[in-house]
């Protein structure tokens, strides 16, 4: 076996490794866990196999063009003064704008029907989360059951989570493959991403922005269970005896670097609005809460001096 025959079979050995690890894989943009991810699995489907309508026919007509017009093929007819076609004018402008208005169309309907402040519908409760993007570790407060956890996440399967996400520093960006897509942190500010989780099991989540040094250890957990099994965590949360205040929200943002897992069993409940309000400076007192909790619905921030 020659050198070439050697590189040609490591070659396809290592393709088949790859092909193999990654269809292992247990999570990622291509196995959702929930509605939203499906949606965003399905549409990129969909984009994909009206985009290889035009990549596909280019590539198989480049290579038939080249091999029938060899200088060695006698039958192809050589016309030097060919200068224009109807039909070929009419195929490259027209089936370009069909494709285009095809995928404008899809794309404008899947971003309203995956628009991250649009509440998702079931028969469950809604629950409310609230993501401190830190330097370097998330916090995840329940503000209707008073607990609160560092770098793990519990959502309760088929029920409806919105999420209300600002940064106690540099922007950020919180992405959960599988479930939901990229939303951004920002200091003073209040996002928001709706999310259901509808596959039981133990996920990770990360930070999809780079915010400095230590950015790469700012994973999470993301923990999908049943209602008893949600239930368990977060008495498991109350069991750990710890108190989320203001001045132990303040160590743990000036704790720089990534930090362990922690759980919190009381949490204050305008500590959201403290954060935010904490983004800008100087730190005024909460005078209006920056979220409603009737609706679920994040006010758009804009701070000026701590005054809202």
């Amino acid at each position: 076996m020659d050198a070439r025959q050697r590189s040609f079979r490591a070659t396809v050995i290592g393709v088949a490794l790859a092909m193999v690890t990654l269809s292992g894989r247990a999570e990622g943009v291509l196995d959702p866990w929930g509605p939203v991810g499906a949606t965003q699995r399905q549409l990129l489907y969909e984009c994909v196999g009206v985009m290889l309508i035009v990549v596909v026919p280019v590539i198989v007509l480049t290579l038939a063009f080249a091999w029938w017009f060899r200088a060695a093929n006698r039958r192809a007819d050589y016309r030097p003064d060919w200068s224009y076609s109807g039909k070929v004018e009419f195929s490259i402008w027209i089936i370009p704008l069909l494709i285009v208005l095809f995928l404008a169309a899809v794309a404008w309907g899947s971003s309203q029907e995956l628009d991250p402040y649009r509440p998702l519908r079931s028969a469950n409760k809604r629950v409310r989360v609230e993501v401190v993007a830190m330097d370097w570790k998330w916090l995840f407060i329940y503000p209707e059951l008073g607990v609160a956890s560092v770098n793990e996440l519990a959502l309760p399967l088929d029920t409806p989570v919105t999420m209300h996400i600002t940064s106690a520093s540099v922007m950020n960006a919180i992405f959960i493959p599988g479930l939901a897509g990229q939303i951004y942190a920002m200091a003073g500010m209040c996002t928001q991403m709706s999310v259901m989780a509808g596959k039981e099991g133990v996920y990770s989540g990360l930070s999809s922005q780079f915010s400095g040094d230590g950015f790469s250890d700012m994973h999470f957990k993301v923990i999908a269970a049943d209602a008893p099994g949600f239930e368990r965590w977060v008495a498991g949360l109350r069991r750990s005896g710890q108190t989320l205040d203001k001045p132990a929200y303040e160590r743990l943002v000036g704790q720089r670097g990534s930090a362990a897992t922690a759980y919190y069993a009381a949490a204050d409940n305008d500590l959201f609005d403290y954060a935010l309000q904490r983004g800008t400076k100087p730190v005024s007192a909460v005078k209006a809460r920056a979220v409603d909790p009737r609706l679920g619905v994040c006010r758009d921030m804009t701070l000026t001096n701590g005054v809202n």
